[in-house]
């Protein structure tokens, strides 16, 4: 079924009536929407399915508080990134990353991620960049690497960002502006005691 023909209210109607074929067809139509934002919050040794997985059941089990004041799939998202990030704090112990366990175009791509004007990016980027950004991110608290994740690495707007979580736009400035802080900090803090 089509985004444009699917009438939640109707399936919604039929999954509290204890429809499992509805409920099927709704798991199916939101499933590559909770598995975008699962892959983007994926917690280190947590399964994408698994964690989807559990996002549904969280969905089924919340159903009655769903008062359609906003659209469905808004609602959705919200259960899935809270649950992500819940699912992120509960990862207690975060392996420190050394900078000598880097390779040379590791340290290079690193050292121009973290120089480079945002203007004027360093072309060095390119390949590997994604890995020792993740490796960076990791050292931020979830919610702050999650934030960087959505407005840096995915380039969604704030306005999209307040749709995700029911923040202001105010409060989005001031974590995003505080987190890119923090991760300035810890990059020249590990770098300085030659972890990373």
């Amino acid at each position: 079924m089509d985004e444009a023909s699917f009438d939640f209210a109707d399936c919604l109607r039929r999954v509290r009536a204890y429809d499992e074929e509805a409920a099927k067809r709704l798991v199916e139509h939101l499933y590559p929407q909770v598995m975008r934002i699962v892959a983007t919050k994926l917690p280190r040794r947590e399964s994408e399915e698994d964690l989807a997985q559990e996002i549904f059941l969280r969905m089924f089990a919340k159903l009655d508080q769903y008062k359609g004041r906003v659209p469905f799939e808004h609602w959705v998202s919200r259960i899935a990134v809270n649950y992500c990030l819940n699912a992120l704090r509960a990862q207690r112990s975060r392996p420190e990353w050394r900078w000598a366990d880097l390779s040379p175009e590791q340290t290079e791509t690193l050292e121009a991620v973290m120089t480079s004007p945002a203007e004027n990016p360093h072309p060095a980027l390119a390949i590997g960049a994604r890995e020792l950004v993740e490796k960076l991110l990791d050292t931020l608290d979830p919610p702050d690497s999650w934030l960087i994740r959505l407005l840096e690495l995915e380039e969604r707007s704030i306005d999209e960002v307040r749709k995700l979580t029911g923040w202001s736009s105010t409060r989005i400035r001031v974590r995003a502006f505080r987190a890119r802080r923090k991760l300035n900090k810890n990059f020249r803090l590990l770098k300085k005691q030659g972890k990373l």
